[in-house]
């Protein structure tokens, strides 16, 4: 069995970025619209009228002001509500592969590898924009890597899913490094016309090199000590799209087919399972909760995250010890507690502990302890 490290990460952040401002104007045109449309069917009740939303609102509710997407005309056309990403030819670099290799170039760099060093290529993430072939295996093309490839998801765990994966494939000696990256257009599939979580979800890629304890040069690392992950099915967050679509007409173009979640179950079921399963984990390792100096959790909702870290520390966390991208991130599923190691690291002396933790549809909980070399 071989030590394993992360040697390296690298975030692609998309160019432009959605105020919650500019989000609301354009929900709220909406709403205006879909009201004076029906306004005859709403007075008779045949049809709910529509609420309008504020910036106030959705910073209370998520701690968010801002999110970076891949394309925000076509979100903020209230005739359109949704990213315009034309499609590409099979001959072209997908959006995903090319998300993902700005990713993976950036932690190569970090990490001091090249392409011949890399034996695997894991692509994890929530939203996946074609069955086959792999987007890993594009990627591993586009970068000049040999080995294999392959993509996973686990929601917005799939980042820690895909680190496990990565570990037990270099612990037992079947890869020297992996590369496992995360590109997320979480966009594409939110519903903008739903009050309750058009604000939600931002694009971006993240990427990490995972290697041989005993191969590593890079002077970013950090040793994985241990990692745990957790599944429990629910429904409460979930997302029906998929092939089978076509094959029922009942159900062409419900929302359904979209995120959607039921948020106060969410908050009150996972917030305490993801603080016991870190408990544990920590336990487990004959560590103390404090001695831990950083959480890099989940980005999903600010109050999620500060109760998870409570809940642990039995206090208030500091931003140092828990950091938050989510305010100009907003939820980039498997993203984000990725974005959040990768910004919030270098400050971190030797033998400095951190979690890595994720948490998100299934349930699913990751779990990932590090320690800085």
């Amino acid at each position: 069995m071989y030590n394993v490290v992360i040697s390296g990460t690298g975030l692609f952040t998309p160019a432009q970025s959605i105020s919650n401002d500019e989000l609301v104007e354009s929900f709220n045109t909406y709403v205006q619209q879909f009201n004076a449309d029906n306004a005859s069917a709403i007075e008779r009740g045949d049809v709910e009228a529509l609420t309008e939303s504020n910036a106030a609102f959705i910073e209370k509710a998520s701690g968010i002001k801002s999110r970076f997407v891949m394309d925000k005309a076509g979100i903020l056309d209230p005739r359109r509500m949704k990213p315009y990403l034309p499609e590409r030819s099979n001959d072209e670099q997908s959006i995903l592969c090319q998300m993902a290799v700005a990713a993976a170039e950036q932690a190569l760099a970090r990490a001091g590898k090249t392409a011949a060093d890399i034996d695997a290529v894991i692509v994890a993430c929530s939203n996946l924009q074609r069955a086959y072939p792999a987007v890993a295996i594009e990627v591993q093309q586009a970068l000049g890597i040999a080995g294999f490839g392959f993509d996973m998801n686990v929601a917005c765990s799939s980042a820690t899913f895909g680190i496990q994966n990565a570990f037990n494939s270099i612990a037992l000696g079947q890869a020297r490094a992996v590369l496992m990256v995360n590109p997320e257009i979480c966009t594409a599939h939110l519903n903008f016309r739903d009050r309750d979580s058009h604000f939600i979800f931002g694009d971006g890629a993240t990427a990490v090199v995972i290697e041989r304890a005993d191969l590593a040069t890079s002077a970013h690392q950090f040793e994985i000590v241990s990692t745990k992950l957790l599944t429990q099915f629910s429904n409460n967050i979930r997302n029906n799209f998929g092939f089978l679509n076509r094959t029922a007409d009942e159900g062409e173009g419900a929302t359904d087919k979209l995120f959607v979640q039921e948020g106060r179950k969410v908050f009150r079921e996972v917030c305490p399972m993801v603080a016991e399963l870190i408990g544990q984990h920590l336990q487990e390792n004959h560590l103390d909760v404090t001695d831990v100096q950083r959480f890099w959790l989940h980005q999903a909702n600010l109050s999620m995250n500060h109760l998870i870290v409570k809940k642990l520390l039995g206090r208030e966390a500091t931003v140092e010890e828990a950091p938050v991208i989510l305010d100009t991130y907003a939820n980039t599923s498997s993203a984000g507690s990725v974005i959040a190691l990768h910004t919030y690291q270098d400050d971190l002396a030797a033998g400095s502990l951190g979690v890595l933790s994720s948490f998100g549809a299934g349930y699913s909980i990751g779990s990932v302890i590090l320690r800085k070399r």
